[in-house]
């Protein structure tokens, strides 16, 4: 029998990204090769540099991946979260993605995701004090 040990994992480990190369190799004799994930993170501020808003986001296996998209709530409804949206998409699209996904929770922004294209495909109720979480993704035009 294996004597194990399961540890956290050390900073310096972390930023290796040795686990990570290795699960890529193992991919790679399944789906090909394919680069890294590569991250897009925008950030929007005001004149006088007051973040408004902004998107975490990386693409991943022709796929973007949105994290976080925030816009303050004295300046929803202005545009700025399209604009953020799109500029994601517009990078992605030059990274190679082909398609979008996200998730978003019910009281968040289902809504403005369907506006702009995206259809939920998956849903978990109940995900957090009764409310659901909403898995939705789009095809990228190129």
């Amino acid at each position: 029998m294996t004597a194990w040990t399961i540890a956290e994992a050390t900073q310096e480990e972390v930023k290796s990204g040795e686990l990570g190369r290795r699960l890529r190799h193992f991919n790679y004799g399944f789906v090909g090769e394919y680069p890294e994930q590569r991250y897009i993170r925008l950030n929007a501020r005001d004149g006088n540099g007051r973040l408004l808003g902004g998107l975490r986001s990386f693409v991943f296996l022709c796929w973007l991946h949105i994290d976080v998209l925030f816009v303050e709530a004295d300046v929803r409804g202005s545009g700025l979260g399209s604009r953020l949206l799109a500029e994601a998409e517009r990078q992605a699209i030059e990274l190679g993605a082909t398609n979008a996904k996200l998730e978003t929770f019910e009281w968040q922004a289902r809504a403005f995701y369907q506006k702009h294209g995206y259809e939920e495909y998956a849903r978990i109720e109940g995900y957090a004090h009764g409310f659901y979480l909403a898995s939705m993704k789009k095809t990228l035009a190129r």
